[in-house]
């Protein structure tokens, strides 16, 4: 029996030393098994890249030149003062459908053309239109462009104070309604006032805002467009009359984004500036942060060259706030001013050839960066400048080529710089660079003032990726 015990015993041991020896190996195995990476099967999901079907080009014109109360029995009565001419073109030079919009109380309003694409790509297409009035109530040059209809854009310009008769024009080409809120940027920051709250544009029509509705006494607005259902290309017209003297009038383009960094070009000084901060100032610089306090580096530089004039200035933005800066002591000449931030701004420069009687003035809005070959025209009126912006270390080549065949003129814009040049009147150009510039035309003569930013064509269909 004590055999028997011990073979038990020994069966049993043994029986207790595998089970243990297997639970340390299970041990050892999950410890393992978490501590080293175990393969892995990657598998990249499947995309199709893909290029979208072209979409028609499509751009609007400001129109003529409006005055509000004319008439003394209605005096919120809008009457079309001067016709606009317009000269466009696309790049094929197979032309555009024309489209007149209709304004809202006035009758026969601006022009609008769409070009549809042809050979499976999109179409270039530019126009710029030319007003001149020389009423008792209203006087001056305009200069405008025919822009893209866009959802969201900023006004940068204007006055809702006394002897402004500032207005909003809201232009929809489009086949479907638009619905569009107009936020004020003011003294007291933004606000939505009850006149620019859900406003419906038909399509085919402009709609006219008075700014003074919307900003009743405020000298230094801004308007942001916001538009839901369909894109409406908006500006505005501003005029100052100075005790019965009218002192000029333009119409404001809307600039697209906001960006940390501002260039604005083409700004033409025609009378000496005084550098002791006079009240009348003729140079004047409009800047926002919609969205954070931000500070402001500004400076000026000449056309051709590339030093600064004066120092550079540095501001600081609140929030929602718009702020001017008078830039005083400039003589005659074209000029940059380029507005660099830390976070997001919109600006604009106001320049007057004076505040007598026949004056005029015009308002530069920024010019984006061009890096494609791009169309823009030049109206009938004075002879426009081209002033092209370097912003990069290397010389760029820029090729400015008439449409109808003249002679081309190729540019060197130094490094950090730029240049200006002479181009024809009522001629469309392409536009070439060799790399990313900013480019902006103005127009001086004898009372009249104006200047536009050349955009980039908004022809090319990027590609997508399409995940299954």
């Amino acid at each position: 029996m004590s055999d028997r015990r011990v073979f038990r015993w020994a069966t049993t041991s043994a029986r207790l030393l595998i089970g243990t020896a297997v639970s340390v190996m299970a041990v050892v195995a999950v410890v393992t098994a978490v501590s080293v990476p175990w393969p892995t099967v990657v598998r990249e999901p499947l995309s199709i890249p893909a290029t979208p079907a072209p979409a028609a080009s499509v751009i609007a014109c400001d129109g003529g030149l409006l005055s509000i109360g004319r008439n003394p029995t209605a005096a919120s009565t809008v009457t079309l003062a001067a016709p606009q001419s317009v000269i466009g073109g696309t790049a094929d030079g197979e032309g555009a459908a024309e489209q007149q919009l209709q304004t809202t109380g006035v009758g026969p309003g601006p022009l609008a053309y769409t070009a549809e694409p042809r050979g499976g790509q999109a179409v270039d297409i530019a126009a710029t239109g030319a007003a001149t009035a020389n009423a008792d109530d209203l006087s001056g040059f305009a200069v405008s462009a025919c822009r893209p209809p866009l959802l969201d854009s900023w006004l940068v310009g204007g006055s809702g104070a006394t002897g402004a008769a500032d207005l909003v024009l809201l232009a929809n080409p489009g086949a479907v309604p638009a619905t569009v809120q107009l936020t004020v940027y003011g003294v007291d920051g933004a606000e939505t006032p009850p006149g620019g709250a859900d406003l419906v544009i038909a399509p085919g029509t402009q709609r006219v805002v008075p700014l003074a509705g919307l900003a009743l006494g405020e000298e230094t607005p801004v308007v942001r467009v916001s538009a839901i259902g369909a894109p409406i290309h908006a500006s505005l017209q501003t005029s100052i009359t100075r005790t019965l003297t009218p002192g000029g009038v333009d119409q404001v383009g809307p600039i697209a984004h906001t960006e940390d960094t501002q260039v604005i070009t083409g700004i033409t000084v025609t009378r000496p500036t005084d550098e002791d901060g006079a009240t009348n100032e003729t140079t004047v610089l409009r800047m926002l942060s919609p969205n954070l306090p931000a500070t402001a580096r500004v400076s000026v530089n000449s056309a051709g060259r590339t030093e600064t004039v004066g120092e550079p200035q540095e501001l600081s933005l609140e929030t929602g706030k718009p702020l001017e800066l008078a830039l005083n002591g400039l003589p005659p000449g074209a000029y940059t001013v380029t507005v660099e931030a830390d976070a997001p701004v919109v600006a604009a420069v106001w320049q007057a050839t004076g505040i007598a009687a026949g004056d005029d003035f015009a308002w530069y809005t920024p010019a984006p960066e061009v890096t494609v070959p791009s169309l823009f025209a030049t109206p009938g009126g004075p002879t426009p400048s081209l002033t092209v912006v370097n912003p990069s270390g290397e010389p760029v080549t820029v090729n400015v080529t008439p449409t109808d065949g003249g002679s081309a003129i190729s540019l060197t814009v130094p490094a950090n710089g730029s240049v200006a040049v002479r181009l024809a009147t009522r001629t469309l150009y392409l536009f070439d660079p060799a790399a990313p510039v900013r480019a902006g035309l103005s127009f001086a003569g004898d009372g009249a003032l104006a200047g536009v930013p050349v955009w980039p064509a908004d022809v090319a269909t990027p590609e997508i990726v399409v995940y299954p």
